[in-house]
């Protein structure tokens, strides 16, 4: 937190040395928009339990994990019962720890509850429906089917192909949506409607580009006449008794960014994991539609692209899945944040980080998922 000016700047939000403040005072750098938490907090239970994996040939524990890597926050439950809670770097259980793009996921949960509400009539519709300022464009001649599966067609260059030339494209969206008034004057529809190249037909190519999600957070928000905060407030998080408000970093024109950098406690992270492992469903009532998350979680035939979108895993509707029989799905954030959800037991994991420096976590949640994993 000591150097401000750095979290200012086009591209990562902070420096390694200052990621255990920024990641968990983002309210105190950023402009946000409060999502207020619930009447009265839903309770989990606990139950201590031993952690037991392999990794690298060698018996691992919990402590093991923690001490090889930069994690903030780290809590495994089954249900309602929390088995792991732990924090470090002096966070604790008050501070709202930054999501990166996990906040991607909770867009198209959105998606999926103004479909059910009639608010949006149809993933097949394009998004130029819904924003009359995308009219004419590549991104507004979209369909939200292939938005949700990043697979526009558009060109647009994330962090990742910074090797391949176009890696600016993120900052230059960055600066002319999110700090448009100090460097620019595009505001929110132009900066996104700038990117406006076609090199492949809609629902044909998975590129992951976070700029497709903010296209679907205008279409919510000139669908449902509502703030994506307000919305998920009012829909998602106070339905399943959060603790503690949330808050969702806003653009200069006051959007969230629909693409990352919510911000939660780790205990609400993982009651938005738990209604995930429910199909959508909060004791007996359906918050998110039950076949909307079947559809999120699963690839269709007729998408085989997707099957194996990213590093091993497929691509759903704003969701990463993990390859195998058994279905599994993730939130993935920059840097370390993950939610990972096992439906068929209701086992959940949440880790927040500072950055991620080995594959040790996915070795964890296989040990984890074949320890306390029975249906």
């Amino acid at each position: 937190m000591k150097d401000r000016w750095r979290v200012y700047q086009p591209g990562n939000p902070a420096s390694p040395k200052y990621r255990v403040g920024a990641f968990s005072h983002y309210d105190e750098i950023f402009p946000t928009r409060l999502v207020n938490r619930a009447a009265t907090a839903w309770p989990f239970k606990r139950t201590q339990v031993d952690i037991s994996y392999q990794y690298k040939g060698s018996h691992s524990s919990l402590a093991d994990y923690l001490s090889r890597n930069p994690v903030t926050g780290l809590l495994i439950a089954k249900d309602e019962r929390i088995l792991v809670e732990h924090y470090q770097y002096g966070r604790t259980d008050r501070d709202r720890l930054i999501s990166q793009s996990m906040a991607k996921s909770i867009t198209g949960m959105l998606v999926g509850i103004a479909i059910s509400e009639g608010a949006i009539e149809s993933i097949d519709d394009t998004a130029e429906t819904y924003v009359p300022g995308l009219k004419g464009t590549e991104y507004g001649a979209t369909p939200l089917r292939a938005l949700l599966h990043m697979s526009s067609g558009v060109e647009f260059g994330e962090q990742a192909d910074e090797g391949k030339g176009s890696g600016r494209d993120l900052d230059r969206l960055w600066v002319d949506m999110v700090r448009k008034h100090w460097f620019s004057n595009k505001g929110t529809v132009a900066s996104i409607a700038q990117f406006n190249r076609r090199i492949a037909p809609p629902g044909t190519q998975f590129r992951y580009a976070s700029i497709e999600t903010d296209v679907l957070g205008l279409v919510l928000r000139y669908a449902t006449g509502k703030s994506l905060s307000d919305y998920l407030q009012e829909k998602v998080w106070q339905p399943i008794g959060t603790e503690a408000d949330a808050k969702w970093l806003i653009d200069a024109e006051g959007y969230e960014v629909a693409h990352g950098f919510f911000n939660a406690v780790l205990r609400d992270y993982a009651r938005l994991a738990r209604l995930l492992a429910h199909d959508g469903a909060w004791e007996g009532k359906q918050i998110i539609p039950a076949q909307w998350m079947v559809d999120a979680t699963t690839v269709r035939a007729s998408d085989g692209y997707l099957k194996k979108a990213e590093g091993g895993f497929g691509y759903g509707y704003q969701f990463y899945l993990f390859p195998g029989s058994r279905r599994q799905f993730a939130m993935l954030g920059h840097l370390g944040q993950r939610i990972l959800v096992d439906p068929p037991s209701k086992l959940v994991m949440v880790q927040t980080a500072v950055d991620e420096k080995s594959p040790e976590i996915w070795r964890l949640w296989s040990g984890v998922v074949a320890q306390f994993g029975q249906a």
